[in-house]
């Protein structure tokens, strides 16, 4: 088969004065008109009607610098997924784990540190230990009882509970600490945070709005 030649032509028209167009802080002067002409050719058996449209081969320097195998890395190149250590997930998304009674409590200072992963949350200390206690004030009582459902659902799989208060009818306190090293411990604040995710706001006293 005889070899095929075709030719494609694009005309762009613009305005009669000169086009400046600003690409990236750089002025591109384009003419009154342009002609863009693509040719294609097709040789026996093997028809090709725009090559290797959109790319370009390397330049020689390009190859001795190897360049490819900077930009795109190796073949051989070993992937691998890692998961993020405990240190790297939210308080939330960790479990507690098993402390020996030889542990110390953490100091107020690291605490503290803690604390600012939790909401609503604050140290308080009660006969020189440590505590991490929350209020909410509710509707009524049986917003309250529900409150405690809720969160005693949410920490049942850790082993390691909050002691829960009712007072004023309307009022959940909660306090966290470890009483096998006698003050706070990092499993404190991951219940403190799975406690935090507990739906609360259906239950909340609504405020008065005024006119």
């Amino acid at each position: 088969m005889a070899s095929i030649t075709s030719q494609l032509l694009f005309l762009t028209s613009f305005s009669p004065s000169r086009t400046s167009t600003k690409v990236s802080q750089t002025t591109l002067v384009i003419p009154h008109q342009v002609r863009i002409s693509v040719r294609t050719e097709a040789g026996d058996g093997n028809i090709d009607l725009l090559g290797d449209f959109g790319a370009r081969d390397p330049f020689p320097a390009e190859l001795e610098s190897s360049f490819g195998e900077k930009v795109l890395g190796n073949v051989n190149t070993e992937h691998k997924i890692l998961i993020p250590n405990a240190s790297a997930l939210s308080l939330s998304e960790q479990d507690c784990s098993p402390l020996s009674h030889l542990q110390p409590p953490l100091t107020e200072h690291e605490a503290k540190q803690l604390l600012f992963k939790v909401v609503g949350w604050k140290i308080v200390p009660v006969d020189g230990v440590l505590r991490l206690q929350c209020l909410w004030r509710l509707r009524d009582f049986n917003s309250a009882v529900e409150l405690i459902n809720r969160i005693c659902k949410a920490v049942e799989q850790t082993g390691h509970f909050p002691d829960i208060h009712i007072q004023q009818n309307n009022q959940v306190r909660a306090e966290l600490w470890t009483t096998s090293i006698g003050g706070l411990s990092i499993n404190d604040f991951i219940v403190a945070a799975k406690i935090d995710k507990v739906k609360s706001s259906d239950l909340a006293l609504k405020k008065r709005a005024w006119a």
